[in-house]
């Protein structure tokens, strides 16, 4: 817990792809964030990814469902590197935090980004190191990086999975050169999606997701920092694949036809509330 207040109860939350067990979601009162409560210690939150289905740390292609996943990854990984290709200046150091398999090291890499890579998964990072000649490592590596080194982080769907978010913050800050990007993509509870699906909304994914951001939260957990949000960026894939998984929670089967509809309206109803299913937060270093 970051802070000892009395919190409130959001919602109550079921592990539906590990453990099965129940989690609390509780309102962080100073940054306005969820909670995920109680939270793993360290050394049994591993335990909560051991699952062939946590579909980040395997580049299989088994079923249609992660074929269509991977397919939309390769568009998105086009747009990240369109996106951090935009904030390079006159060196290219790239830091990607939980960088799965490396898929988007390699990418950044073959188009002359330095690139380095903090993933904690042992598979996964085994396979990201063949692609990255070897630039990825454990998260314990990260201490030892050199200060204002990095021109952008990146976190791609990894904030909301980090222990002790404030000190996670206060090491991006220091590793970012003057200037530097800080961009984090969250899913965002305040969306239609979310609030559709409620309980059964995938992105809460307990509790795998200790955090669970808005676009308020965002802000107010960065500007502590001296990190500012200059801007932001809808995640509209997301809306569908979160969705798609959603109804098989809620219902216990994959029902496409449905799924694709919610997560069109929430991608609709996103372009004027801002309110998108995951959002993409671009910061700058001061």
């Amino acid at each position: 817990m970051l802070i000892k207040n009395q919190k409130n109860i959001y919602l109550k939350v079921k592990d539906y792809s590990v453990s099965g067990e129940t989690f609390e979601l509780t309102e962080n009162l100073e940054y306005g964030f969820l909670e995920t409560t109680p939270q793993p210690s360290p050394d049994k939150l591993s335990e909560y990814y051991e699952s062939e289905d946590y579909i980040s740390h395997t580049d299989s292609k088994r079923n249609l469902f992660e074929k269509v996943y991977h397919l939309v990854r390769t568009y998105s990984l086009n747009k990240k590197l369109k996106l951090i290709n935009s904030f390079s200046l006159e060196s290219k150091n790239l830091l990607d935090v939980g960088c799965g398999t490396g898929d988007f090291l390699q990418i950044a890499k073959q188009n002359h980004w330095n690139v380095s890579g903090i993933e904690p998964n042992e598979q996964a990072r085994g396979a990201a190191n063949k692609k990255t000649d070897n630039s990825v490592f454990k998260t314990e590596h990260l201490e030892s990086l050199k200060e204002n080194t990095f021109d952008v982080i990146t976190l791609w769907h990894v904030l909301e999975h980090l222990p002790k978010l404030e000190n996670q913050i206060k090491i991006f800050k220091k590793l970012l050169k003057p200037n530097g990007t800080l961009i984090i993509a969250v899913p965002n509870y305040k969306s239609y999606d979310a609030k559709y699906y409620k309980n059964f909304w995938a992105a809460l994914d307990v509790p795998r997701h200790l955090w669970h951001f808005n676009r308020a939260s965002i802000s107010n957990l960065l500007e502590k920092f001296s990190l500012k949000v200059i801007k932001t960026k809808p995640m509209m894939f997301d809306a569908f694949y979160v969705s798609l998984l959603s109804e098989k929670y809620k219902t216990g089967k994959m029902n496409p036809v449905k799924g694709f509809w919610v997560g069109l309206v929430s991608n609709i109803r996103s372009m004027s509330t801002k309110e998108a299913s995951s959002i993409i937060y671009i910061a700058k270093n001061s």
